[in-house]
């Protein structure tokens, strides 16, 4: 094990270490609560991962559960460190939803990140022009302008975040061939995006493929998902999926995850290679400037 996670990584192995002991030391929930004078629903967050631990409650419950391994206590002290750091997302808790949080830490922490989406150019890769019309069109009612103007402050905060740190994760994104052909904010602001698409597929951490129409009726159809990998390998693949006004951030299901990776795999290969990506991207600016 290793400490040198981020906050969310940090704060679902813990969990999953917790959840581990509880279950090697013979107890249920109901009875490690009961002998730490707990209230059930506190335990159970803490296996869920939706609240932290303090430090001298993580000592008392690894005494429950028998770990007196000086190294193994340490490990799990600095995983309940790193899940209690502050992050800067935390300031947009009240307008955004619990498992769109969880998303963005999972992003801040994944070594590797694979988007699909069938309609819409994922927030990493957006201009803040385009940003700006999908976050005040996209949900079921207009967002006040000062909600509207901090989503759009959080996601330009994310792609700095994303593409400037030192570990920078390696991207691939793969796009329906109706993102690039829906104009989004009109025909200039659509040109500028997919110009930005191409200087980002030229990124050497970053893999761009378009599903073109050619390809037929392809999986990716039913709706857009994320998948993050983390540095340690003992730290499960994390699925993101959403659809209309549902979020779900799914790392408990390695079964429910394989079927989306094995679905990945089938939309990176029914993709365009990089070349013909990026002659495709060429083709529908110019179609978009003499429209426009």
């Amino acid at each position: 094990m290793t400490a040198s996670r981020g906050r969310t990584a940090g704060r679902f192995r813990l969990r999953s270490e917790l959840r581990q002991r509880r279950e090697e030391a013979g107890l249920t929930q109901e009875q490690a609560a009961s002998e730490m004078e707990w209230s059930l629903s506190k335990l159970v967050r803490i296996e869920a991962g939706t609240v932290g631990i303090s430090i001298n409650d993580l000592r008392a419950l690894l005494g429950l559960y028998g770990v007196r391994d000086p190294t193994r206590v340490d490990d799990l002290l600095a995983l309940a460190r790193t899940a209690r750091q502050r992050v800067w997302w935390t300031q947009y808790r009240d307008v955004l939803s619990q498992p769109y949080l969880e998303f963005i830490g999972c992003e801040a922490d994944a070594a590797t990140i694979r988007y699909f989406h069938p309609t819409v150019v994922p927030g990493p890769c957006q201009t803040e022009a385009y940003a700006r019309t999908v976050i005040t069109n996209g949900g079921p009612d207009e967002l006040p302008p000062d909600v509207a103007e901090q989503r759009l402050a959080l996601r330009m905060t994310r792609i700095k975040e994303l593409f400037d740190r030192p570990n920078a994760a390696t991207l691939t994104v793969l796009l329906d061939e109706a993102v690039i052909r829906r104009p989004i904010g009109g025909p200039a602001v659509m040109r500028a995006q997919l110009d930005h698409l191409a200087a980002l597929a030229a990124r050497p951490n970053v893999r761009l493929g378009v599903i073109p129409f050619s390809a037929g009726f392809h999986p990716g159809l039913y709706g857009s998902f994320v998948l993050f990998e983390f540095a340690d390998p003992a730290d499960d693949t994390v699925l993101y999926v959403e659809q209309a006004q549902t979020q779900m951030v799914l790392r408990d299901r390695p079964d429910h995850v394989a079927e989306y990776e094995r679905m990945f795999a089938r939309l990176a290969a029914a993709a365009l290679p990089a070349r013909d990506t990026i002659a495709l991207l060429k083709r529908a600016t110019d179609e978009l400037a003499t429209s426009g």
